[in-house]
Parts: structure tokens; C-alpha cells; sequence
């Protein structure tokens, strides 16, 4: 079996990348994460993410750009609901139709470590494009490993962001200031 996981950052994938490992279960990551703001972040997530990826040896395939402009003018609650509900059906969207087309059977997401994201929200989304594009969804709970996972993170030298990535949470993040220092 050859999974395609779709990996938001550097640090969330360190656990489901040492658990997937664990069981003998081959894998992609793919990063696509439209949703991050500004650019730098963008990129130092990317970087990051790569690091976490030649750490386990996996192959990162890069899809996308920073839509900052786009996710500012979109009307998401009208068509979503929510900001959250937005971003997870466009990166699983993508995800699926990327594992789909390019012959994975299967695909998850590293999204389902966080105890900061909407778990059920994402496992419906992930359901939802599984069977529209025809390709299996792997669920894992990788929820107790968070922690594990930060640490992991940690030492290997991992960047470990304050916040979920999008402009929105940005501005409502209680380390604005320091965060947009940061990119100075």
C-alpha cells in the first residue's frame, strides 16, 4: 500500500511519520497549504517540513503557492460556513485528487495530530473527497501523540509555529506581535 500524506508542517508530522514508519506503511507527503500567511511563513513551513521529511527518508512533493489575496477576498461563510471548513476542503480536495490521479491507493493528513484543529470536521471532509475522487481515506487518531511529536520536533531543530497558519488566526493569535517580529 502507498499512502499520500498531506503534511500542514514540519513539527505535526513528525508523530503520524514515526507511527506510519512503525507499521511498515509506505508513503508520499505532499505539501499544499494555500492557507498560510504571509509568504515567509509560507516558506519557512516548507523548509521545515523538508527537513522533517529527509529526517524519515520520505519523498515531499510540493503543490501550490501562498494565497494570501485569495483567502482575504473569499467568501467563505457563504459557501462553507466557516474559515476552518474552507481550508480543510480545499487542501483535502486537493489531496485526494492528487493521490487519486498520480496512483496512490490511499491518502491522510497530518492535520489529525493537532488537538488545536477541528478533528470530526476534518474526518468528515477527508471522508466526503475519499469517496468523490475514488481513492481510500486512512483515519488515524494521532491526537496523544501530539506532544511527542512536538518534542520530536524539538530535537531535531524543528521551527515550531504559534499558530494554525492562516491570516485569520494570525491576527487573533495572543503572540501576534512576537510572530511579526519574527519575520523581520
Amino acid at each position: 500500500m502507498t499512502m499520500l500524506l498531506h503534511a500542514c508542517c514540519g513539527p505535526c508530522s513528525m508523530y503520524p511519520q514515526d507511527d506510519l514508519q512503525n507499521d511498515g506503511i509506505s508513503y508520499d507527503m505532499l505539501w499544499f497549504n494555500p492557507n498560510i500567511h504571509p509568504e515567509f511563513e509560507w516558506n519557512r513551513r516548507l523548509e521545515n517540513l523538508q527537513k522533517a521529511a529527509d529526517h524519515y527518508g520520505v519523498n515531499l512533493m510540493t503543490e501550490g503557492v501562498c494565497m494570501e489575496d485569495y483567502w482575504l477576498s473569499k467568501s467563505y461563510m457563504d459557501e462553507y460556513g466557516s474559515r476552518c471548513a474552507m481550508c480543510y476542503d480545499i487542501r483535502m480536495d486537493h489531496t485526494a485528487r492528487y493521490a487519486a490521479e498520480h496512483g496512490y491507493d490511499s491518502f491522510s493528513t497530518t492535520l489529525l495530530v493537532s488537538p488545536y484543529q477541528q478533528h470530526e470536521a476534518i474526518v468528515r471532509t477527508c471522508e466526503k473527497k475519499a469517496e468523490l475522487y475514488g481513492v481510500k481515506f486512512i483515519y488515524r487518531d494521532w491526537r496523544e501523540g501530539f506532544r511527542k511529536g512536538q518534542n520530536m520536533a524539538r530535537d531535531i531543530g524543528l521551527y515550531r509555529q504559534k499558530y494554525c497558519g492562516c491570516i485569520f488566526s494570525l491576527e487573533e493569535s495572543e503572540f501576534r506581535d512576537k510572530i511579526i517580529r519574527s519575520f523581520g
